[in-house]
């Protein structure tokens, strides 16, 4: 499929068949995920695949803030993803102060790249994804033994999809677009 179409055909998807997600097909799309861009390429989002269904319970049942959508996503999923970053680095200098006045967000913008670039390369694979943002940190951080020099950015539900939803209505170009000549 080429990046146009993966791109106006990926959809968020929270229902999935029962058919395990491998670790080679999880190590693929975090290698395609590797090339999304980043603060001076500093590369600071991590993966931590669940694909135990004991640990995704868990997650599910106590860390997701008993939102109801995302503890059925999860516990159905046969894989859950927990994208996390590096603390301090994106949009910082190597002496600690930041580059630009933007502080902070340039860890959730890194975050929020990557997470985008490896559901990408999941549907190109024919998988399904959804970004879910939900949860407890600090329950979930407990739960997966998360380092203490990284924050969660996201947790994304992956398995191969029982659906393929409609569109949802996009706005128009001239709604999102403003040129300057």
């Amino acid at each position: 499929m080429d990046a146009m179409e993966c791109i106006s055909s990926r959809r968020s998807i929270r229902k999935f068949t029962n058919q395990p997600i491998t670790k080679e097909i999880v190590k693929k799309i975090v290698q395609a995920s590797s090339y999304a861009p980043s603060w001076k390429n500093t590369q600071t989002v991590r993966y931590c695949l669940i694909l135990d269904t004991a640990k995704k319970r868990e997650i599910a049942q106590n860390c997701v803030m008993d939102f109801k959508l995302n503890q059925n996503t999860i516990e159905n999923a046969p894989a859950l993803v927990v994208l996390s970053s590096v603390t301090m680095r994106s949009g910082y200098e190597k002496d600690g102060s930041f580059s630009t006045d933007k502080g902070m967000h340039w860890q959730s913008f890194d975050a929020g790249i990557s997470a985008q670039t490896f559901c990408l390369a999941a549907h190109d694979l024919g998988l399904g994804t959804v970004i879910m943002g939900i949860f407890d940190e600090k329950k979930i951080s407990e739960v997966i033994s998360l380092p203490h020099d990284q924050q969660i950015s996201a947790l994304i539900a992956i398995g191969w999809p029982v659906e393929s939803p409609n569109i949802p209505k996009r706005k128009t170009v001239d709604e999102l677009l403003q040129i300057i000549e």
